[in-house]
């Protein structure tokens, strides 16, 4: 009987844990899905009538942490070769010996 109630006080830890993990990765997705569509239904819309949309509509979510952003730096500190290109030279025409 002992073990059966080791077993069961096990289980029902084991169960908590899932249970509070499931609830925090829930959290986690609706924290990921707030704002609304993009482009948004109206966009859609105009864009099967013909209308360009270039200026979409911000749909709340903020910037994505998955992407990295590219900004304009300094520029390098490092000197790159200069090279122009020379005048054509004539091909090489060597004699082919006869047998």
């Amino acid at each position: 009987m002992m073990a059966d109630d080791q077993a069961t006080e096990a289980a029902k830890r084991q169960l908590a844990a899932d249970r509070e993990a499931s609830e925090k990765s829930r959290q986690e997705f609706q924290d990921r899905m707030k704002g609304k569509p993009t482009p948004t239904q109206e966009e859609n819309d105009l864009a099967v009538l013909g209308a360009p949309v270039f200026e979409k509509e911000d749909d709340g979510s903020g910037p994505d942490p998955n992407i990295r952003h590219v900004e304009a730096g300094k520029p390098g500190t490092y000197q790159t070769r200069q090279h122009q290109a020379g005048r054509p030279q004539a091909p090489v025409q060597r004699a082919v010996p006869r047998e």
